[in-house]
């Protein structure tokens, strides 16, 4: 009898460890291929928007362009167009930072 028992639980051991192997396989690409990846992209815009400088030309995620005349804690005021309009921003809403050129 004590055989038997032996044997039984090492088969439920290998079965258990073939249904939890596949998933955490799963759980590792996806990790690998969208959640990795999200990150990088989430810190490096994260670094372009805290290295704004005043002078830079921006471009919001609504598509406005401008240049940054001002920058506080966590907004941004831009000029924009030749009337000289300035508008606030928060700083998560930049998409994209062209830096002054200084010769």
């Amino acid at each position: 009898m004590f055989p038997i028992f032996l044997q039984a639980q090492a088969s439920t051991a290998g079965s258990l460890l073939s249904m939890i192997l596949p998933f955490a396989a799963v759980m590792a690409i996806m990790y690998f291929m969208m959640i990795r990846p999200q990150k990088k992209k989430d810190k490096q815009l994260a670094d372009m928007r805290n290295s704004l400088d005043i002078g830079d030309g921006i471009t919001t995620i609504g598509g406005i362009v401008g240049r940054v005349v001002a920058i506080k804690d966590d907004t941004v005021v831009i000029e924009t167009g030749t009337d000289r309009t300035r508008i606030r921003f928060k700083r998560w809403a930049i998409q994209d930072v062209e830096k002054l050129v200084v010769d």
